[in-house]
């Protein structure tokens, strides 16, 4: 992890894929709009204080999100300051921290098209990260849902050595929906299954 202090008020965070699994980061978790990812950006501004001595207390703050090819996140960060005539209340910058699980088994993730889940499959077959990840859970399921289609992963393999790489790669086309094991059983029981058992390697096989 990289901090840049780039003015008294603005730094920048980079957040590499080994840095996610070092800290045992569910990257899920961490590309999901969710209070445990808030949670995590607190520990790197905590981090970024004790680095840089960029204080956010009482700011509002301006962050800017990008990933980048070679699957490392950047961070700009900035402090608003408001002009004197309209200054705003100070806003306290703090959350409620709850535990994360670094060790999920369970993701569902949802494409907006059949075409989406075919572009994927081609980066797959591209991207020189078949050796391993087509069996990268003991169920890979797909499932037509109110018009979408969901990749269920069920039973992750945590020694994949590609893991984090298919989940960058994943981002690009689909969603990262929940591992909430109620969704799952809603899928199950509302939705279509289109492919059982292995979705990736049954898609590889008849739609690449």
């Amino acid at each position: 992890m990289k901090f840049e202090k780039l003015s008294e008020n603005k730094i920048r965070i980079t957040l590499s894929i080994q840095d996610l699994a070092e800290k045992e980061i569910d990257f899920h978790v961490f590309m999901s709009n969710s209070i445990e990812s808030q949670d995590i950006l607190l520990d790197m501004l905590e981090q970024a204080k004790k680095e840089t001595g960029f204080d956010p207390e009482n700011y509002n703050l301006k962050i800017e999100a990008l990933a980048m090819a070679d699957t490392s996140f950047i961070f700009t960060i900035t402090k608003e300051i408001p002009e004197e005539k309209t200054k705003l209340p100070k806003k306290k910058f703090s959350i409620k921290r709850k535990s994360l699980n670094p060790s999920s088994t369970q993701a569902v993730y949802s494409f907006f098209s059949f075409d989406d889940f075919c572009a994927f499959l081609y980066f797959l077959q591209e991207s020189k990260l078949l050796n391993d990840i087509t069996n990268i859970a003991d169920n890979i399921l797909l499932y037509e849902y109110k018009q979408k289609y969901y990749l269920l992963m069920n039973g992750i393999h945590s020694e994949i050595v590609n893991k984090l790489k298919f989940y960058a790669g994943i981002t690009e086309f689909a969603k990262y929906v929940t591992n909430s094991k109620v969704y799952v059983s809603k899928l199950s029981e509302c939705g279509n299954l289109i492919m059982a058992h292995n979705a990736l390697e049954i898609g590889l096989k008849y739609f690449i």
